[in-house]
């Protein structure tokens, strides 16, 4: 029986944050993947944390972003443990000959090569595949219960896979017009000579079977790590990708003429984009008056995805569900916009212009009308949700309902200790932190604190206020100018753990005092979401470093009530 984790909010807690890509394990092929994790796990719960978060896990376009998925509810196939007698119907020999033909070594050096790892995991994949009628009645069995358990967003998933596999892309706006649309394609399907029926639906059954394998992996992770009194701590965008097979399958749920994404921000300097104008995230807006139509089916389905991998959900970007700032073009126009005056912008787009939808809080009766409608939604996620715990990133712009509310419905919003300020201008202490709230340094997006610190150190007048900041979050102002040492790095961590939150959560570079970045919002580069931990996770325990900072938490976590119990 799997064990069933308490998460009620009296009892504290601490995590640590790890993008599953950035794991490594001694047999991975270049990418993190569901052993990688487990492993890291088993470390976590060896240490004393009860909670590992990680980034969403759903499959990825060609750029990579877990934030840009092609589907709400299919699994990212390269997360998939391939190791020999971990993908069914695929031998050892076979498994061998494939990897051979591959530079495993190099794709475990370094970042995330995905072109070539892609393809290594799918020739393996393939294989398996292959040789399917050769599984056990068993396993069969099992594969034909998922397929029929998920048929409300699998056949059309996989129909939307195996277009994308013949098309090259996942630009379903620029498909031949007979296979554009969910009605169109069936049409298609059924016009098409037999040979070619059959190619086709063999396609789709491979889709079917990958999410079949990866489904299955997840939900095993998920009950191991509650064995170990670990919960799994996953993540549910708010929007989902205006290329995606939800969209593709029923475009009736989303508004296409208006691109999400939030309002100018400041703090990222290196994108003067995101300085004027905000970040265009490209996702369409929801047509919430057809989601109640439906009772919110599509919303329910999701969230019975985000339980089947964990048991905490953070909802990104939560703020979305009472109000989303939007644009009246797509991010791929946002070049076109850059130097245009708001004028200038408002006649290129029938005079509209980006602003929050569907009203702004301007006045109490838009600011009312948001909350309620805010509350409405999130009602019908936390009675999805059944026992997995939601959490609401409520980072940016925040109105000043936002918080209260979330709280009134137990849902647990987050503190980043720079960011928050008291009644008298100054950081705000984190012993006056609500219960219902998650403390953290940073989010994926968020360089690290020793980055700060050295931005700090090089003149960065931000950064060296926020070091200020934290350290007098802290109560150690007197390490003020000092380098990030030992001395200073310790001090924050123990400091986070002191805070009243019901969780703290440390960003795995953060715990090890390393600036590698997982994202930089805006740049488009490479190096996002590919950055790997240097060490696997089975080296943790011979580096000295590590080792004198697990060391040190256990005392942290056991003096402020967050020690794990299994």
């Amino acid at each position: 029986m799997t064990k069933r984790l308490n998460l009620d909010i009296e009892k504290k807690r601490a995590g640590v944050l790890v993008p599953v890509f950035a794991v490594r394990h001694a047999e991975d092929l270049g990418v993190g993947d569901t052993e990688g994790l487990r492993q890291f796990v088993q470390w976590a719960a060896g240490v004393g944390f009860s909670v590992v978060q990680i980034l969403p896990i759903n499959e990825t376009s060609q750029d990579n972003s877990p934030y840009n998925a092609i589907s709400s509810m299919a699994l990212e196939p390269l997360t998939m443990d391939c190791r020999p007698g971990k993908i069914p119907g695929l031998s050892r020999e076979t498994h061998g000959e494939i990897v051979a033909r591959h530079p495993v070594g190099e794709l475990r050096s370094g970042s995330v090569d995905y072109p070539r790892v892609r393809k290594l995991k799918h020739e393996l994949m393939r294989a398996g595949f292959a040789q399917r009628e050769h599984l056990s009645r068993t396993k069969k069995e099992t594969f034909v219960k998922f397929q029929k358990a998920h048929e409300d967003w699998l056949t059309h998933y996989s129909w939307f896979r195996a277009v994308m596999e013949r098309e090259g892309n996942e630009l379903w706006d620029q498909w031949p017009e007979p296979i554009r649309s969910v009605k169109n394609l069936e049409t298609w399907i059924a016009g098409i000579d037999e040979a070619e029926r059959d190619a086709f639906l063999e396609e789709t059954y491979y889709w079917q079977y990958v999410q079949w394998i990866v489904w299955s992996q997840w939900g095993a992770l998920r009950d191991e790590a509650a064995g170990l009194g670990v919960a799994i701590m996953g993540d549910m965008p708010f929007g989902v990708s205006y290329y995606s097979s939800d969209v593709f399958a029923e475009p009736e749920l989303f508004d296409l003429t208006w691109s999400g994404g939030a309002p100018p921000e400041t703090m990222f300097k290196d994108d003067l984009f995101t300085q004027k104008w905000g970040q265009n995230w490209g996702i369409p807006l929801y047509r919430w008056d057809q989601h109640a139509a439906t009772n919110f089916k599509w919303w329910r389905r999701r969230l019975r995805g985000v339980r089947s991998h964990a048991h905490i959900c953070r909802i990104d970007h939560v703020l979305g569900f009472y109000r989303i700032y939007s644009f009246p073009w797509r991010p791929q126009f946002n070049g076109d916009f850059l130097n245009l005056s708001h004028e200038e912008a408002a006649a290129c787009c029938n005079g509209k212009l980006p602003g929050f939808h569907p009203n702004s809080d301007d006045n109490p009766e838009h600011a009312a009308a948001n909350c309620a409608a805010g509350e409405r939604y999130l009602r019908v996620l936390l009675e999805a949700a059944e026992d997995c715990v939601l959490v609401g990133e409520d980072l940016g712009q925040v109105p000043d309902y936002v918080r209260p509310n979330l709280r009134s419905m137990g849902i647990a919003g987050f503190k980043i200790p720079m960011w928050e300020s008291g009644y008298d201008g100054r950081v705000a202490r984190g012993e006056d932190y609500p219960r219902e709230s998650v403390a953290t340094y940073a989010t994926h997006d968020h360089p690290p604190l020793r980055q700060i610190w050295d931005d700090a150190a090089s003149g960065d007048h931000g950064a060296t206020q926020n070091t200020v900041r934290l350290l007098d979050f802290v109560h150690r102002l007197d390490l003020d100018r000092r380098p990030f040492t030992g001395e200073v790095h310790h001090a924050l961590l123990e400091g986070l753990c002191t805070s009243n939150s019901w969780l703290v959560v440390f960003m795995i570079t953060d715990l090890f005092g390393s600036k590698e970045r997982f994202n930089v919002p805006g740049a488009v580069s490479g190096a996002n979401w590919s950055t790997r931990i240097p060490l696997a996770t089975a080296d943790f325990a011979a580096d000295a470093v590590i080792t004198q900072i697990t060391s040190a938490l256990e005392p942290w976590l056991r003096s402020t009530g967050r020690t794990s119990e299994t």
